[in-house]
């Protein structure tokens, strides 16, 4: 029998969801820690045959992008939230198997009463918890787990027990209490330690299955580059000082018969439309049915204060008024000006599964650094429509068709810098047809700034003009 080694059924092959351009690497540092305990955690999936059932609870951390890796349910948790996350999963779907992963940061510092609290409920879950003493995502910043004497960017000259106190030791904490029934800790130091951890993954997540209530796992992990060390170094650091503070152990183990499941809960479809005061008509899309309509996937991306997070307000809002089934998800720097900002909308006749979008169908880059940062990403036979009064660099795949549209000069043309977004929905809604030009016009009549209804309306129709003089004709085929 030949062997054959390759990355578990449960990791993607790659990682498609990544922004990055190398799809087979991760986006952890050299070293890292998380990339071994991936593989533990997806070799235990595998064994179990649990995939199809398995929910992964990502935290705020290094570890923000498991969605990236793991082919299984994923849900995205505010900070130090995961254990309540995963308790509602785990409630509302009592035959998952829910993993909440989680950094010391995370854990123990502002989700330290979350895990608490979750573990002496007993909840049927599996806790991974990477301990790597710092803050290593942010800058280095002292967690609470950070050794004494350790120094960190917030702690220069060494972490003091009179300024900022102990370490926090997590398992030995949660061992005092009576309802977890698996509390273990690992180390990820060499070969033997890994095998040890692998083992550990293992049995929390059949204990799990087995439904015998609250189980976690604490690894002691390498962070080199917060903690200034080569990869190899970073692991005989562990050795030598992280085991000595957090000795690896097996704290409790208690399995006890399978406990007793809770009631699903039973959500009567025309009870919840009631509590929330939405028609059965609303409900069903039925005021506007649209048909057989094709999915549209749009990233807009520019800079903060070009408007771009409106603009996808504006065709999500339209697209619902339709009848369609629609999705708005933002981002943006903490800069109220000048930084950052894009968002993701979806616009469909059938439901949505996420409203992240990892391969649009439509880009609309307003300015150079969204084009680098988005076209990549844009699958074939995608349209990219970019501003060409600032975007003068453009190489694109053959297979994407690109649209040059100087938006900003439009809207300085037009007496006002501001409506360059309407402009850019004019040209959308020319291109695609993905939302009606009357239903935007409505909306841009109840925009709360009414001096700029009429200009508004002119940059609306100038985007569709500049559309239609760059395409003779509506390309929506390229978008399904």
């Amino acid at each position: 029998m030949k062997d054959v080694f390759k990355k578990p059924d449960s990791f993607y092959e790659f990682f498609t969801r990544s922004a990055a351009a190398d799809k087979e690497a991760t986006h952890y540092c050299p070293g890292c820690g998380h990339g071994n305990l991936h593989k533990l955690i997806a070799e235990a999936i595998d064994d179990l045959a649990i995939a199809h059932r398995t929910v992964f609870v990502s935290p705020v951390g290094c570890a923000v992008f498991g969605y990236y890796y793991f082919r299984v349910g994923n849900v995205q948790a505010a900070h130090g939230r995961a254990p309540a996350v995963a308790t509602g999963i785990k409630r509302a779907l009592p035959h998952s198997i829910v993993i909440s992963y989680q950094g010391d940061g995370d854990l123990a510092a502002i989700g330290a009463n979350e895990i608490l609290q979750a573990a002496n409920r007993g909840e049927s879950i599996t806790v991974i918890f990477v301990n790597n003493a710092i803050y290593g995502m942010t800058g280095g910043q002292m967690a609470p787990t950070t050794l004494l004497g350790m120094k960190t960017t917030t702690t220069p000259y060494g972490r003091k027990s009179i300024n900022e106190g102990y370490p926090l030791r997590v398992c030995e904490l949660l061992a005092t209490l009576e309802a977890p029934v698996y509390i273990e800790r690992c180390t990820l130091e060499d070969s033997k330690t890994i095998m040890r951890t692998r083992k550990a993954i293992r049995k929390a997540l059949e204990y799990q299955v087995e439904n015998k209530g609250f189980s976690l796992v604490e690894v002691l992990s390498p962070c080199p580059t917060g903690w200034k060390l080569e990869p190899i170094e970073s692991r005989q650091w562990i050795t030598d000082n992280m085991v000595k503070v957090f000795p690896p152990n097996v704290y409790k183990d208690k399995p006890a018969e399978p406990r007793e499941e809770l009631p699903s809960p039973v959500f009567e479809r025309d009870a919840v439309l009631n509590a929330l005061g939405v028609t059965d008509e609303v409900a069903s899309g039925s005021g506007h049915a649209p048909g057989d309509f094709p999915t549209h996937e749009v990233v807009l991306s520019g800079f903060g204060g070009q408007g771009v997070l409106l603009l996808g307000q504006l065709l999500a809002k339209s697209g619902m008024r339709e009848g369609k089934y629609v999705s708005w998800l933002p981002s943006y720097g903490p800069e109220m000006r000048g930084g950052t900002a894009n968002c993701h909308v979806v616009i469909s006749s059938k439901r949505i599964g996420s409203p992240y979008v990892a391969e649009p169908n439509l880009l609309v880059a307003m300015n150079q650094p969204s084009l680098e940062k988005f076209a990549a990403r844009v699958r074939p036979g995608g349209v990219v429509i970019y501003d060409s009064s600032f975007v003068k660099t453009v190489a694109l795949p053959a297979h994407i068709r690109g649209v040059p549209i100087p938006l900003s000069e439009i809207a300085n043309e037009l007496g006002n810098a501001k409506v360059a977004n309407v402009v850019a929905a004019g040209a959308i809604i020319a291109l695609t047809g993905m939302v009606g030009e009357t239903v935007f016009v409505e909306l841009l009549r109840n925009l709360p700034k009414k001096a700029l209804l009429e200009v508004n309306l002119k940059a609306l129709a100038a985007g569709r003009q500049a559309a239609e003089r760059q395409i003779k004709q509506p390309i929506p085929a390229a978008l399904v």
